[in-house]
């Protein structure tokens, strides 16, 4: 902690303009001192809690420009409001009320708002995936729990957390090691998730299961390797997990543990089946991403225009961290990664198992190849907030369990871009055996599409893909040990063009080095053009494979050593039959009806949704006065009592905070000459005294925050860039540069001083702003009397000396102007 106060800065050299890195050091080092507080000297206490003031002061200022205040649901906000909140509560204990309570006004009408948008989010789910799902659970659970204990505000009945276990759950790979990686990930969580689980299981859930998951995954833990916790994360969630677990709470696994589950997130649009289980053969794992981007709760919040008093568009939201990765999948038979998402890498289509079309489209990354509306060509995020961009979507159309078989379809045009006329591109999945997977993708062409062909791209992080081919067929497969996990693909003519096998190498900057991948490129015809891909473990032998289509549907032939499986999907938008697909496995007949198909549907608007979060703000102001007299109560009659009082006002009138104070100094020493069976009372009745130092610095402050109203929020596109970098476990060789480079843009060394010096900037930037403005006045001035006056009959050292006062005039002229913009005055 000395080392940490003495620091001039908490924000990071590759990244001031990032809070994050500050919140983490600031959330750590106010619970270090609230849980040492007793063992610490006066002067560490007294030091170290200016430090924390100074830390909260500026985090406060930010929450009014910087995204985290506006940008709901996103991993910053949580994380950022619940270090303003831990400081402010440490300020409240030790006397600085009016400061802390602006603080934690502010943090509550954030989050509250976040809360209230919360409940649209139905199945659980956060849209930023599992692992920064975790990283924004962390902090979420933190605020839940302290303004519980504070305020009195519960959250734990909430609809959302009711829900959220299935999104730890429903996600992992059998094994317990490895979770779904769509968005940017990692293999896992990036922060706990033992934490999360003991504190859903404590105040949500109290049956066992959150404590049995949370015991299962710490014993599976990898230690070494992919997978493993990163260094900056492996411990900050375990005084959490301590303080929550509830060791009544005896672990117990849900009731349908041990077999493989089919789940829907509607909102996230997302489907997994056989998680949670034990890494064993024919223990596989199948997932499947088409969904609205940002989720359906946010696409259909910023479309349809509601929440309208808060939210103003896809600005109050950030889908930075999500893919262009519409219609695409993940398979892991007996739990082998064999088709993996692309973790943490550039928003490309082609980093997804997605597919990119034949086109000469202008905006394309790879031309002559088009990806999803959606991809990033020169930027670390998503492309999300203007354009085709803030409309693209995919659909989850059918996700089902038959007799032990699992069908899902996906629909994933509206993700493209509409001149390549591309009517359907439909993606068909047929779970057929848990080791054999049957993919086929479906695609439907306007007459006059421009596009005639179509690649399709397939990942596995750890695994090289090796080349192979049967009968005319060609496939590629990996090598897990002994054991080969094989994929060969055709088209509806027969046609089976031979696979690009490589890796990716993702530029410096992100966490993973790269991604091994197979390219399949295939001709389009029109109207409508039918590839089917299959992927095999090591239990299953393919004798046979073959299809053929017509306008309706297309018919899949597949020959096992064991089995023979004839597959009739119906592609076309009407159909003979209502039905999505059916299968004849030997003599058995399983049918996927169309009659169970996923509805569409949006929940309402959260009804009077602003007095919602307003009842909730009303919470706080009572315990601040309930502390104003325990503090007063406390003092009576020693020699801090003036220095309490002095703390205690001031933000207040000054001229009043004197009187007020020597009028409470003299009912102070009234009482000590008094009986002292009464001190409590006075502390009530000195309380009472005071004006209401609260509703004075709110009002205060209001006025304030109005005069600067018009102030352009800081909406950098580079947010974010430093937690990418916290996830890194490599040195990176740069460490000791003098600079860096955003965007083509040098920067030098930043030290934004978390210090009482922060106030000292900003009256440098009123002085820097006054001399600027008159300099330009004198600037103007000079050079009108220079054209109206000095043109004729003046001497030549007479225009000489005028238009050397000139040029020193600019050059002052020019400094200000840098020095303004340094100080962004």
């Amino acid at each position: 902690m000395e080392r940490m106060a003495a620091q001039p800065s908490w924000l990071v050299k590759d990244a001031p303009w990032d809070e994050v890195p500050l919140a983490h050091s600031l959330v750590g080092f106010a619970t270090a001192y609230d849980f040492l507080y007793e063992y610490l000297n006066k002067g560490q206490q007294e030091r170290f809690l200016q430090v924390i003031g100074n830390a909260s002061r500026l985090m406060y200022e930010k929450s009014y420009v910087r995204g985290w205040g506006f940008q709901y649901l996103h991993n910053h906000q949580p994380t950022n409001c619940v270090a303003l909140l831990t400081g402010s509560l440490v300020y409240m204990t030790q006397g600085y009320l009016q400061e802390a309570y602006l603080w934690t006004k502010q943090v509550l009408s954030i989050m509250e708002k976040s809360m209230v948008l919360l409940q649209d989010v139905t199945d659980g789910s956060l849209y930023e995936g599992v692992a920064y799902g975790t990283y924004t659970t962390r902090s979420l659970f933190q605020y839940m729990f302290l303004v519980q204990r504070h305020f009195d505000i519960s959250h734990f009945d909430h609809p959302w957390l009711l829900k959220h276990f299935a999104f730890l759950y429903r996600t992992i790979l059998p094994g317990f090691q490895r979770t779904v990686a769509i968005a940017d990930s990692n293999y896992n969580w990036f922060y706990g998730p033992e934490s999360q689980l003991v504190f859903l299981d404590r105040y949500v859930l109290r049956n066992g299961s959150g404590n049995w998951l949370a015991d299962l995954i710490h014993q599976n833990r990898v230690t070494d390797g992919p997978g493993q916790a990163g260094k900056g994360q492996r411990w900050c969630t375990l005084h959490t997990e301590f303080i929550w677990y509830d060791p009544g709470l005896i672990p117990k696994p849900p009731s349908d543990f041990g077999t493989s589950q089919l789940h829907h997130f509607e909102d996230w649009g997302v489907v997994t089946y056989g998680s949670a289980l034990p890494a064993d053969t024919n223990r596989s794992f199948l997932s499947f991403k088409s969904g609205k981007l940002g989720g359906r709760a946010i696409f259909d919040i910023v479309h349809k225009n509601k929440y309208k008093e808060w939210i103003k568009g896809w600005r109050n939201f950030n889908a930075g961290h999500e893919h262009p990765d519409q219609n695409t999948f993940t398979f892991a038979p007996n739990g082998v990664p064999f088709i993996t998402e692309a973790l943490y890498g550039p928003k490309y289509t082609l980093l997804n198992n997605a597919v990119l079309f034949g086109s000469v489209l202008s905006g394309s990354c790879f031309k002559p190849w088009a990806g999803q509306v959606t991809e990033a060509c020169d930027s670390k995020w998503l492309k999300y907030k203007v354009g085709l961009a803030a409309d693209a979507q995919g659909k989850v159309e059918a996700a089902m369990e038959r007799q032990g078989m699992v069908f899902i379809r996906g629909e994933g045009h509206s993700a493209y871009n509409p001149e390549l006329k591309i009517r359907n591109f439909q993606r068909n999945l047929l779970l057929l055996h848990p080791q054999l997977l049957l993919l086929v993708d479906h695609i439907h062409l306007d007459p006059d599409s421009p596009t005639r062909a179509m690649s399709a791209f397939f990942h596995n992080t750890e695994l090289p893909f090796q080349d192979t081919k049967v009968d005319g067929v060609h496939g590629a497969f990996v090598s897990h040990g002994e054991d080969k996990y094989k994929m060969f693909w055709m088209d509806d003519t027969g046609y089976s063009n031979r696979g690009i096998l490589g890796y990716w190498n993702y530029p410096r900057g992100y966490p993973y080095n790269g991604s091994n991948y197979v390219n399949v490129t295939m001709p389009l015809r029109y109207p409508h053009t039918r590839v089917a891909y299959i992927f095999f473990g090591p239990g299953v032998d393919v004798q046979s494979f073959s299809l053929r289509g017509d306008d309706q549907r297309v018919d899949i032939y597949l020959a096992t050593k064991d089995h023979t499986y004839t597959i009739y999907l119906l592609t076309g938008e009407v159909t003979s039959k209502p039905l999505f697909a059916m299968v004849l496995l030997d003599h058995k007949k399983i049918v996927f009806e169309k009659a169970a198909a996923v509805m569409e549907s949006s929940p309402e608007e959260v009804e009077e949704y602003v007095n919602v979060m307003e009842d909730n703000l009303q919470h706080v102001k009572p315990v601040f006065q309930q502390m104003e007299r325990h503090i007063l109560g406390r003092v009576l009659n020693t020699a801090s009592f003036r220095k309490t009082a002095e703390r205690l006002l001031q933000f207040s009138d000054k001229k009043k905070t004197e009187e007020v104070i020597e009028k409470m100094f003299a009912m102070s020493k009234k009482q000590g000459k008094g009986k002292a069976g009464k001190k409590v009372n006075l502390g009530e009745k000195l309380s009472e005294s005071l004006p209401d130092i609260f509703a004075q610095i709110e009002v205060s402050e209001n006025k304030e925050r109005q005069r600067t109203s018009k102030r352009v929020y800081e909406d950098s596109p580079e947010e974010g860039d430093a937690d990418s970098r916290a996830f890194m476990d490599y040195a990176d060789g740069r460490k000791n540069r003098k600079g860096g480079f955003v965007k083509g843009r040098k920067f030098k060394e930043v030290h934004m001083v978390a210090t009482a010096g922060s106030e000292g900037l900003s009256s440098t930037a009123s002085y820097i702003r006054l001399f600027l403005l008159l300099n330009t006045a004198t600037f103007f001035l000079l050079l009108a009397v220079l054209l109206t006056r000095f043109q004729r009959g003046r001497s030549l050292h007479t225009q000489r000396c005028f238009y050397t006062i000139l040029l020193i005039d600019c050059f002052i002229l020019l400094y200000l102007y840098s020095s303004c913009s340094h100080t962004q005055c």
